[in-house]
């Protein structure tokens, strides 16, 4: 019967089948672990803020400290990290992120200025590898194309939503320490290394001249049925037209360290010749892809950081016994959103990045006028805005990636992908001094026109 709930299921399966027909699950399972465990030690850490420094000390410190290294580590190395092979990035990120958590967790728990700041040195050795691992598993996901980069957001969007969770059922469902919840935290990284040389098949990076079945091709070299039809260095650059569609035509090298063009000069002069490549590389990617992405995280993690504490109502209006349960609220929905609109790449996609980032300055400053204002009627609402937030956060982050991949040539794509991962940690940075000063505001605003709820946290 049509439109019967049997014939939707129906249509729906199909739909789902059609989407993911072609999928590795293998590829789409290493990914998505990447995701996950490459991002959910920031989570953690973040979640821990509170029990790393004390109540004296502002929880911004740990925010800036989980982020500033990551971004600076993804301003920086995409220009020279093409030249360190998958396989030893991987070790190198796994011992980082490994050593900056058992560094956390086995300074003593005293709060003083000394013992803070070693575990601050191991929140921005653990920033680093994350850093680094966003840029460079997104680079990878142009060896294994669209499916692998869908599993990978919905992979980073589940470790929000898994390492919230696991911290507070650690730490309060279990009854463990905050030392023994970090040293099991600690060994999750090991993920990272199944993922990579046991669960993902290696063939695109092993004999990256073929084509492999099931794979994007990763230079243009898919037309050549052996590698001894691939045309060399000396041959007539009209047999290579891929090479002459990148953003720039004298691109120099890929990120898996093999050579596109020859260049008759010293190392240093090549050197010189692949870094402003690659910076005009970056100037190209700056307004189509890497400012709208900068804008939706300035706009979300002000929300987060500044308004959301702010965004109090009277206890008794409310599904909460204390104030201190409306921020963690807030961010279990929005960590919902993002979730969800992470994972949803293979079902719905936007191609204006520009209009979600937008709508999200436009939720912060509907946020922030609430606060200021008191307008919004009950935190229902304020929750499904919350939501809607983090829908936009995490459209705006794979839809970039996404955009990326089917728009810039495949000669230009691996730098690409991970030179535009700066914005998200950029505009996290600005964000965190933003927040910090707006939840100031904030509260001293409500505070001298009767509304004294955020100093009851």
């Amino acid at each position: 019967m049509p439109g019967s709930p049997s014939s939707s299921w129906a249509i729906y399966r199909a739909r789902l089948k059609s989407s993911f027909e072609g999928a590795d699950p293998r590829v789409c399972a290493a990914f998505w672990l990447f995701g996950l465990i490459n991002n959910v030690l920031y989570v953690i850490i973040l979640s821990s803020a509170l029990d790393l420094v004390g109540p004296s000390v502002p929880k911004g410190v740990v925010l800036l400290a989980d982020v500033i290294p990551s971004f600076l580590t993804k301003l920086t190395a995409p220009y020279f990290i093409h030249k360190v092979p998958y396989n030893v990035r991987i070790l190198i990120f796994v011992a980082l992120s490994a050593c900056g958590m058992l560094l956390i967790a086995l300074t003593p728990a005293t709060r003083d200025g000394g013992t803070i700041r070693v575990k601050m040195l191991g929140v921005i050795l653990a920033s680093l590898s994350s850093g680094g691992g966003e840029l460079s598993f997104l680079g990878l996901t142009h060896h294994y194309g669209h499916f692998s980069l869908a599993a990978w957001g919905s992979g980073t969007g589940g470790a929000g939503l898994i390492g919230a969770g696991a911290y507070v059922v650690a730490t309060t469902s279990l009854g463990l320490s905050v030392r023994t919840s970090l040293l099991a935290f600690a060994f999750l990284p090991v993920i990272m290394l199944i993922s990579f040389f046991i669960i993902l098949p290696r063939n695109p990076l092993i004999a990256p001249g073929r084509k492999q079945a099931g794979y994007e091709s990763i230079d243009g070299d898919e037309q050549y049925e052996s590698p001894s039809e691939i045309p060399h260095d000396g041959d007539d650059a009209a047999a290579r037209p891929e090479e002459n569609e990148g953003l720039l035509s004298t691109s120099i090298h890929s990120a898996s360290g093999r050579s596109f063009t020859s260049m008759s000069r010293s190392r240093a002069s090549e050197a010189w010749g692949s870094l402003k490549v690659n910076l005009a590389r970056s100037r190209g990617l700056f307004f189509p892809y890497m400012l709208p992405l900068l804008l939706v995280y300035i706009a979300e993690y002000t929300i987060n950081q500044g308004v959301a504490p702010t965004l109090l109502f009277p206890i008794s209006s409310s599904p909460f016994q204390h104030y201190r349960s409306f921020y963690p609220t807030y961010n279990a929905v929005y960590q919902i959103g993002v979730f969800l609109s992470r994972s949803s790449t293979p079902f719905f996609r936007v191609h204006h990045l520009y209009l979600p980032s937008l709508l999200q300055v436009v939720n912060l400053v509907i946020l922030t006028l609430h606060a200021l204002f008191n307008f919004i009627p009950n935190f229902y609402i304020v929750c499904v805005i919350v939501f809607w937030e983090g829908l936009l956060g995490g459209l705006v982050y794979v839809s970039t990636f996404a955009e990326i991949t089917d728009n810039v040539p495949k000669v230009d794509r691996e730098f690409s992908l991970g030179a535009t991962s700066v914005s998200d940690s950029g505009g996290i940075c600005l964000a965190g001094f933003l927040g910090m000063a707006f939840e100031v505001w904030l509260c001293n605003w409500q505070v001298n026109h009767g509304r004294n709820f955020c100093k009851k946290l």
